[in-house]
């Protein structure tokens, strides 16, 4: 098993959460980022997260357990220009994870600021 890191619309509760529920994968529980990323919000549609050298935050995301053939259906489910990455998790810890390519953050609204996909769609 696997430990992958959402932190968008796969997370429970949210639209694509039965993506993950499908291939069997189980939560783990809450957590969150070092503060190393920054987010987007894709046409109010899902987060990307990058990965940036300075001024950046802590990001709340869930972690599930999967099986590398659940991932790999996973990450072909994903919009166009989300990427599976490593994640480096508040405690140091690297975990597999949703994250964004730089170019699809491009002309998109930042909403680091939020601290999360959740705390932004229930502003």
């Amino acid at each position: 098993m696997i430990e992958f890191a959402v932190n968008g619309t796969l997370m429970r509760g949210l639209e694509l959460n039965d993506n993950l529920q499908k291939v069997g994968a189980s939560f783990v529980r809450e957590d969150k980022t070092a503060p190393i990323y920054r987010l987007w919000t894709i046409a109010d549609r899902h987060p990307a997260m990058l990965r940036v050298s300075e001024n950046g935050q802590a990001i709340a995301l869930e972690i599930w357990s999967i099986t590398p053939d659940a991932l790999g259906a996973i990450l072909l489910s994903e919009p166009a220009g989300l990427c599976i990455g490593k994640i480096v998790l508040d405690n140091g810890q690297e975990v597999l994870g949703v994250l964004g390519e730089p170019f699809l953050c491009e002309g998109q609204k930042e909403i680091t600021e939020y601290g999360g996909w959740r705390n932004y769609i229930n502003r």
